[in-house]
């Protein structure tokens, strides 16, 4: 059985992965549509994007709270005024407490750039190339306490080409993102 669901979505900057969803719920048979999008950081691209697409925006900018417990539970009661079933982290830079997480239980959902559970955390173009891999990719996951932990929805997979650099690997991974994330929202509407 299907059924529509409401993202929040939480940026950071640029949002090419909130655009991603932001096309995908514009398609007519999509079972999701964008309630939200908060951003930790005012003044972002991501932000103009939800705005071109008449998305409701939120900016709660985490620097302005006295510590990582107050600028969560502010964002908790913000997602609270909207109707959310689902919080899509879309490149959103703030890692999210155990507290915080488990007031969400199986709705949270991260895209990270890598083959998980393989290169949690940054920098994981250069550590895959560095380690002489052959494949590199992206994974959306349930999120859990632990950092890019959690049960794995949606993989997708890049060759690591000769001469691939950070730079030029993280692109092509980046378009396998744009794909995985709405197949995993697809994925939860469904289940």
């Amino acid at each position: 059985m299907t059924r529509n669901l409401n993202l929040a979505v939480l940026i950071s900057g640029r949002g090419s992965n909130l655009q991603a969803l932001i096309d995908a719920c514009a398609q007519d048979d999509f079972p999701a549509r964008i309630a939200v999008v908060v951003s930790n950081r005012p003044g972002v691209e991501g932000l103009e994007r939800a705005q071109r697409g008449g998305i409701l925006t939120e900016t709660l900018d985490h620097k302005s709270y006295p510590s990582r417990e107050a600028f969560e539970e502010a964002l908790h009661e913000t997602l609270g005024k909207y109707p959310v079933d689902l919080i899509c982290l879309a490149g959103f830079m703030r890692i999210l407490t155990a507290g915080f997480v488990e007031k969400w239980p199986d709705r949270i959902v991260n895209i990270h750039p890598s083959l998980l559970p393989d290169y949690k955390g940054l920098d994981t173009h250069a550590r895959a190339i560095a380690d002489g891999r052959s494949e590199a990719g992206c994974t959306v996951h349930l999120v859990r306490p632990a950092v890019d932990d959690g049960p794995i929805l949606v993989q997708r997979r890049v060759p690591i080409l000769p001469g691939d650099t950070p730079g030029s690997l993280a692109v092509r991974v980046l378009e396998q993102e744009h794909i995985a994330y709405p197949q995993a929202i697809r994925l939860l509407a469904e289940k």
